[in-house]
């Protein structure tokens, strides 16, 4: 039997007796998201909005995103990472368990030394694609056109968040590439391990 989502007691200021609410909601007050599953519109939308909410409620309090996600869907990745740039808190961000495709895109993401990984993440890196296209050729040009614009933008951040060079990045997002925790830090994608 699945056990679903713990609930916690919480006690709003002013409530003289707590309130069971499930345990993220709880998580989410201060101020920790959770990226745990694969992107795709619903998830990055309510994640944007917890940080935009998070945002206006206290512009001076950094915000703390885990991520063990296995990637996902370009556009609500796309859309996930702008707005972790665009919000004024800093966005902490940390690898537990995997960040892969648009999970290590997303990892990125965070404020710049505030990047980590636990100390048995893994991080997988490889250009965005574009599922099978069934349909008229003219269709799959204007497809092929728009994936090639999303992969320029995606080539350019890893460039721009890693200190890579950019021939190094265009070769190593033309195939997977697997990381340890170590290896990750060593590539820019995180600045520090955690220390276990």
């Amino acid at each position: 039997m699945p056990v679903g989502v713990p609930k916690v007691p919480f006690r709003a200021p002013g409530d003289e007796d707590a309130n069971w609410v499930d345990l993220y909601n709880r998580l989410y007050r201060e101020r920790l998201l959770f990226l745990a599953q694969d992107i795709n519109h619903e998830i990055a939308n309510q994640l944007m909005g917890l940080m935009v909410y998070l945002s206006a409620e206290d512009a001076n309090k950094d915000i703390f995103s885990f991520i063990n996600c296995p990637g996902g869907s370009v556009i609500p990745g796309v859309g996930l990472f702008d707005v972790m740039q665009i919000i004024v808190p800093d966005v902490h961000t940390i690898c537990m368990g995997v960040a892969a495709s648009m999970g290590s895109f997303i990892l990125i993401g965070g404020e710049i030394t505030k990047r980590i990984a636990l100390p048995h993440a893994r991080v997988m890196i490889h250009q965005p694609a574009s599922s099978y296209y069934d349909g008229p050729a003219a269709d799959f040009h204007k497809e092929s056109q728009h994936v090639t614009m999303l992969r320029d933008y995606i080539t350019k951040c890893y460039i721009e968040r890693t200190s890579n060079p950019g021939e190094v990045i265009q070769r190593d997002l033309n195939r997977d590439v697997f990381m340890s925790a170590t290896e990750a830090r060593a590539y820019g994608i995180v600045d520090a391990v955690a220390e276990g």
